[in-house]
């Protein structure tokens, strides 16, 4: 079964572009991956296109060769854009290979050891911006019968914040906490905010709330200072969704310096390097929460993935989406209870519709982050998926 193509769809979803990779064989069994990276999308293309260039006349079933030579001949290894493409291209080689066997990845990988899986939930606070607002938010969120929701709280700020912002934040969270109850987790994201001892103080502030864990409280560059948070924090550490390959995790593992870790599988290697990541951790009796706050093609393979692994914790998922996920892919899922079924489709479970994607093209989109317009991250028309 040889690759004879390799093409990417870049599709426009508001707050940025998922990134789709298609790989054709001469069988006519088509797989599909996903390597959505928020504003590198262009640099992202390109890397797609060198891959294409090495796989195209390859025998789409020997995965793992093919990771290995991809990775060791790029000679610049790891890095968001190289790795975001490897992912992607990996995980459409699987979704070949179960397609192939009418089998879903998860039988390849070992069959389920998880039925189904909790969910937590992000994009939920859309558009709020006061304690009170977001509040409604979550018990809007909460009735839809969610196990938890992630959210940050902290503005525009970045290294510091000052005691008017911080009790904003704390705020926040209080008035979250009393809304839901505590039969919701709630997870605090910092998106790599703050420094050291920013980050305690807020560790601190948060624990009275109960939070499951807090997340990147500081920049991914320097593992050493997120082993000082985690050593001087009250509550769990979250981290790990901008890490790239076990290598980069061997060095979070061995400083011990996070509770719950969270690669992603559109940036990490794909599903074969979630999978082993997964076990070390496992070995380490770390909890695996894997990042996945990207599209349905994503959620398809974090869901296999997350059928197989013993220690595998909670699912992230994004709360709704623009109305045009429906046309783009095929996703159907079954929720109940806080909880999503593992599909059991060959493959991925998942197609994209190539016309509906090219529909939706791209369109520049930059971080909010640090502007101030953090919630505004779906547009005034929304549609659930669960």
């Amino acid at each position: 079964m040889k690759v004879t193509d390799v093409k990417c769809f870049a599709v426009d979803c508001y707050r940025t572009n998922w990134v789709f990779v298609e790989v054709y064989t001469d069988e006519g069994i088509d797989g599909v991956g996903e390597a959505t990276l928020e504003y590198k999308e262009k640099a992202l293309l390109g890397a797609v296109d060198h891959i294409r260039e090495y796989l195209v006349g390859k025998d789409a079933r020997e995965i793992g060769a093919h990771w290995f030579h991809i990775y060791r001949d790029a000679y610049w290894r790891g890095g968001a854009v190289l790795m975001s493409a490897l992912s992607a291209v990996e995980t459409a080689l699987w979704d070949i290979l179960g397609k192939s066997l009418g089998v879903p990845v998860s039988q390849l990988l070992g069959g389920c050891v998880n039925a189904e899986v909790p969910i937590y939930v992000n994009g939920w606070f859309a558009g709020a911006k006061t304690p009170a607002e977001f509040a409604e938010k979550a018990k809007a969120a909460a009735a839809r019968g969610v196990a938890g929701m992630k959210w940050d709280p902290f503005g525009k700020a970045y290294l510091r914040l000052t005691a008017k912002e911080l009790d904003t934040a704390i705020a926040c969270v209080a008035a979250v906490r009393e809304a839901v109850g505590n039969g919701v987790e709630l997870l605090i994201e910092g998106h790599g905010r703050f420094d050291v001892p920013t980050a305690v103080t807020v560790a601190r502030e948060l624990a009275p709330f109960k939070p499951m864990w807090f997340e990147e409280p500081v920049p991914p560059d320097n593992l050493g200072a997120l082993k000082e948070v985690r050593s001087r924090s009250p509550i769990p550490i979250a981290a790990g969704e901008r890490l790239y390959t076990r290598y980069d995790y061997r060095a979070l593992f061995d400083q011990c310096a996070a509770d719950y870790i969270q690669p992603d599988v559109s940036h990490a290697g794909g599903i074969a390097e979630l999978v082993k990541i997964a076990a070390e951790a496992e070995s380490r009796y770390l909890a695996f929460a894997p990042h996945n706050p990207s599209g349905p093609v994503a959620n398809a393979a974090t869901l296999q993935v997350a059928a197989v692994c013993p220690n595998f914790c909670m699912l992230e998922s994004m709360f709704s989406d623009v109305t045009w996920r429906a046309d783009v892919c095929d996703e159907r899922l079954t929720f109940q209870n806080g909880k999503l079924r593992i599909p059991q489709k060959a493959g991925l479970g998942i197609e994209i519709d190539e016309e509906a994607c090219l529909a939706h093209p791209y369109r520049p989109h930059t971080l909010r982050h640090y502007t101030g317009a953090l919630t505004d991250i779906r547009p005034p028309e929304t549609k659930f998926y669960y």
